[in-house]
């Protein structure tokens, strides 16, 4: 039977781009004037205020995150802990939160990109839509549909944005501090302290990234260290560019004329009108403000997709647990999204940019984040107090109880400090909660919470609702592993037949994987339940696999794993299965063609798992072996292998070395030598002189099989230039068996090779 998993797609850096990308956009490039004329330079320290209150949630989603690392983040905790009651609240509350920040977000992306685009006002029935409400809902509708088809590119495009935004805030920030006068910061509270809280309040829509991290989970490498990093991490990054760039701002620009700024000219304005000054004192103006304009449309875009991303993770965790109708997480037949999902989610979201007040969108977006924030400190207490069996966290939280307790206090007394109309939202959508409790979900949800178990002295009993990887099952093999990735089915026979051939003669396992690539809209675990539907080829393509090797009587494992990538995945998939030796196929389009230096970021960073074993899609026929020399631990794989097919299948195998004509007695001599220490004392010896590709390739002429070092060359260049090795691995017609052993090597030489 095929087991099917969930890959690990996100690093540490992808986890923290999640966070930093969904709060960047808001605190500094749409709040800085609304936000001052509420409070003066008081501002500042709300914003350090909201860090604070941020930070003992980020310690208490971590350590849940450790313990409970599940699709659906928050709501899960939630849900799982104080039962589907609360559950429902924290989730309904989660997606609209998120709505109304998107909105929000959508909003702020329409006000700068009108600053260089002439957009008309529409009427529309009663009301009329203003220039930034057009362009937020022209961007808004761009943006579900590019989550509707699913770009599977959206991930890696975060990544980047993040990095660029980081850096022009940099840049921003010490120009912005050459041009500042810090003395108009006094006093630092003119309306006196009242506003604090009240700024705190309105600035808190900032911090809505930072536990969506969690929502992804299932998908983080190492959740037990990145996890905590990301959440953490993410936090006090945004605190600190947030404090400073307040400061910088209201340095550069008084206070009361950064309100007026935004009152006559929209909310992007006040950082515009910085960016000319700060810019400006290097004579640099216009690039100044065409660089934080971009930076204001990339923060708000960033910030709208993000949210996106993380509402159909919601949506497909409460759908798990019956809590919403399973017809929202229908996966697109063409596109693998849950496009029912996004649809919803983004007609809510254009619905809510008609709203004109932007301020309202930030305070709703926020007190519905608040009210979840304040669950999840409680369910934290929950979790520690009942201590389920299965509650293990490598993370947990200094100071217990004291920080979940401060964590849950302080974000719902925050709630206070919003305006009425907002907190008769927040009630309203408490009661929609429960109401929806009562009248759709209890009578669907068999899920019990560990609080009511707890209560009820019967944890014994308490079902298991999440979606989990099924256990690989080992099969009564050898320890030495050699991993198949499968992507085409005309290749499948010659990797199966390689790769059992070696796992017999070394006594070992062949564990055939399959890579289901997805978009990033959909969540792995909601893709494993339809994994058939998304790829009809993976079951018959395991299942020849197994077939194949069979035929060699050598124990092998089948894998389908879920993923949001393709190529990269065969490097995390060898770790996790403890493969020794990778043979993978090598042709056009195979594994989201690796040959683009840009989808090999795994390989070029880090090192190769193990070794690894590269068939050119030529066929496969061992008889007649060449195996090309010149000393090295990339020779030596291709040796071991020559041996290991010659002992299999009866085959002629031939060593080749090329030498400079004045030396070919002691070219003669290494050859021997190294033919003894191979193993391979009976096999033909040649020396060649002359061009070394024109050896090889008059040499291939008269062999069935060419096995030769993937390294004599640096990657980056091999990639760059379209071959893996030699240019003779392209132009002869032989089939080729390219080896890379397992090593350690410095970036450099990674990159440019033996030099």
């Amino acid at each position: 039977m095929t087991d099917q998993e969930l890959a690990k797609d996100l690093g540490p850096l992808a986890a923290l781009t999640i966070g930093v990308g969904t709060m960047i956009g808001a605190g500094i490039f749409v709040l800085p004037g609304i936000a001052a004329g509420r409070a003066g330079p008081l501002v500042a320290l709300s914003f350090l205020v909201g860090g604070v209150v941020s930070i003992f949630t980020a310690m208490s989603a971590s350590e849940l995150g450790t313990a409970m690392p599940k699709a659906g983040g928050a709501y899960y905790y939630v849900n799982h802990a104080l039962g589907p009651l609360f559950g429902a609240i924290a989730g309904l509350g989660n997606w609209m939160g998120l709505a109304f920040a998107s909105a929000f977000y959508m909003l702020g992306f329409g006000g700068y990109l009108r600053t260089f685009l002439p957009l008309p006002q529409v009427p529309l029935g009663v009301l009329t839509l203003t220039e930034t409400q057009v362009a937020g809902l022209v961007a808004g509708a761009a943006f579900v549909g590019v989550n509707y088809v699913g770009a599977k590119e959206t991930g890696r495009l975060q990544n980047a944005i993040v990095v660029l935004l980081v850096a022009i805030l940099t840049v921003f920030s010490v120009l912005g501090f050459l041009q500042a006068d810090l003395s108009t910061l006094r006093p630092i509270a003119p309306m006196g302290w009242a506003p604090l809280l009240p700024g705190t309040a309105l600035i808190f829509v900032s911090y809505l990234g930072f536990v969506q991290i969690t929502t992804v989970g299932e998908e983080i490498r190492n959740p037990d260290r990145n996890l905590p990093l990301a959440v953490i991490g993410s936090v006090l990054i945004v605190t600190t560019m947030y404090a400073v760039v307040m400061v910088m701002m209201m340095g550069v620009v008084p206070w009361q004329e950064l309100e007026r700024l935004a009152e006559q000219f929209g909310e992007g304005a006040p950082v515009i009108e910085v960016a000319r000054l700060a810019f400006g004192g290097v004579g640099v103006a216009g690039v100044g403000v065409a660089l934080v304009t971009l930076a204001g449309l990339l923060a708000t875009a960033s910030s709208a997709n993000a949210s996106i991303l993380a509402s159909s993770r919601i949506n497909f965790a409460m759908g798990r647990d019956k809590l919403v109708t399973p017809w929202l997480n229908e996966i697109h037949g063409r596109f693998a999204t849950p496009y029912r999902s996004i649809a919803v989610t983004g007609a809510l979201i254009l619905a809510l940019i008609l709203v004109r007040n932007v301020e309202v969108l930030a305070n709703a977006g926020a007190v519905l984040h608040l009210i979840v924030y304040g669950l999840l400190n409680v369910a934290l207490i929950v979790m520690r107090e009942a201590a389920p069996p299965e509650y293990d966290p490598s993370f947990r939280v200094p100071l217990y109880p004291v920080t979940p307790a401060v964590g849950a206090i302080t974000s719902f007394g925050l709630i206070a400090f919003n305006p009425p109309a907002v907190l008769g939202l927040a009630g309203a959508f408490v009661v929609g909660g429960v109401v929806w409790f009562f009248v759709y979900a209890r009578p669907r949800t068999p899920k019990q919470g560990v609080l009511g178990e707890y209560v009820l002295s019967r944890a014994d009993a308490m079902p298991d609702s999440a979606v989990s990887a099924a256990a690989s099952v080992q099969p009564d093999g050898g320890t030495y592993r050699v991993m198949v990735p499968l992507a085409n089915p005309e290749s499948e026979q010659d990797l199966i037949t390689l790769a059992s051939a070696i796992a017999k003669q070394r006594n070992g396992t062949v564990v055939a994987t399959h890579i289901v690539t997805v978009p990033d809209q959909t969540a792995l675990a909601g893709a494993a339940e339809r994994a058939d539907e998304l790829d009809e080829s993976s079951r018959a393509l395991l299942a020849a696999a197994e077939r194949d090797a069979e035929t060699f009587d050598v124990p092998v494992e089948t894998h389908t794993i879920i993923s949001h990538r393709s190529f990269e995945e065969v490097f995390d998939a060898a770790r996790t299965h403890d493969a020794d030796l990778v043979v993978m196929g090598w042709g056009k389009d195979a594994h989201g063609s690796p040959g683009r230096a840009e989808s090999a970021v795994d390989e070029v960073t880090g090192t190769i798992p193990c070794d690894f074993l590269v068939l050119r899609d030529r066929g496969f026929d061992p008889s007649r072996i060449l195996v090309p020399t010149a000393g090295g631990p990339d020779s030596e794989l291709s040796a071991e292998v020559a041996r290991l097919l010659a002992d299999e299948f009866d085959a002629h195998v031939t060593l080749l070395h090329v030498a400079d004509p004045d030396e070919r007695e002691a070219a003669e001599s290494f050859l021997e030598e190294w033919a003894a220490a191979q193993g391979l004392e009976d096999a033909e010896r040649r020396v060649e002189t002359g061009d070394v590709e024109d050896a090889i390739r008059r040499a291939a002429a008269d062999h069935t099989l060419l096995a030769i070092g993937a390294t004599e060359r640096g990657l980056l260049s091999r990639l760059l230039t379209g071959t893996l090795v030699l240019d003779v691995v392209e132009e002869v017609d032989t089939p080729v068996v390219l080896a890379e052993k397992r090593r350690t090597r410095s970036l450099w030489q990674r990159l440019f090779g033996r030099r």
